[in-house]
């Protein structure tokens, strides 16, 4: 008789197998001894849950694999909650800054997709969000990027937090919806 084999042995592992990552770069660098040059590489790493958690992280190592291995353990270990509204984009437009490096995140209706490039788009498709206009402004460097995005998503604050923040209600931070079935100027 087969013995049922156990699936969740460990529930670290479980989360790991729902974490993304994306690769955002890899460098090559040198550093000169007295025999001629050694090569090294420098690896950035975007890792998520496209549940609203995301992380990044940098390695170096003498081969490409072990550098992504150490920039994903990095990662891993970096990862942050960012609140989302419906779960599919940001709750408000915000700026974020890093060094020379600006970024302007615009929330965006449903059906919008991710407009941005480069390494704000991999840090966008890790963390879940689907609808998003962003900017990057100043600095091409993708670590100056990534980190003026993260400046400006752990800035995001959803209503539930100012509310609790102010010590009201969410239905008065919101403010009541206006009916969008009734004709405007009709009462």
């Amino acid at each position: 008789m087969a013995r049922p084999q156990r699936e969740d042995r460990n529930p670290r592992d479980r989360e790991d197998s729902e974490i993304v990552d994306r690769l955002v770069g890899i460098n090559r660098v040198a550093k000169v001894v007295k025999g001629g040059r050694r090569f090294g590489f420098a690896a950035l790493v975007v890792v998520g849950d496209q549940r609203g958690r995301v992380g990044f992280g940098h390695g170096k190592a003498r081969e490409v694999p072990e550098a992504i291995r150490k920039a994903t353990e990095s990662a891993k270990r970096s990862m942050r909650r960012v609140p989302l509204r419906e779960g599919r984009t940001l709750h408000h437009d915000i700026n974020g800054r890093f060094g020379a490096g600006k970024v302007v995140l615009r929330a965006a209706p449903a059906g919008t997709g991710i407009i941005a490039g480069g390494p704000m788009r991999a840090i966008f498709e890790c963390l879940g969000v689907q609808d998003v206009v962003a900017k990057s402004l100043g600095t091409q460097n993708p670590y100056n990027m990534i980190r003026a995005t993260f400046d400006a998503l752990t800035s995001v604050q959803s209503p539930r937090m100012v509310a609790q923040r102010r010590g009201r209600k969410v239905s008065d931070i919101l403010g009541r919806r206006e009916d969008t079935a009734s004709p405007a100027g009709v009462e």
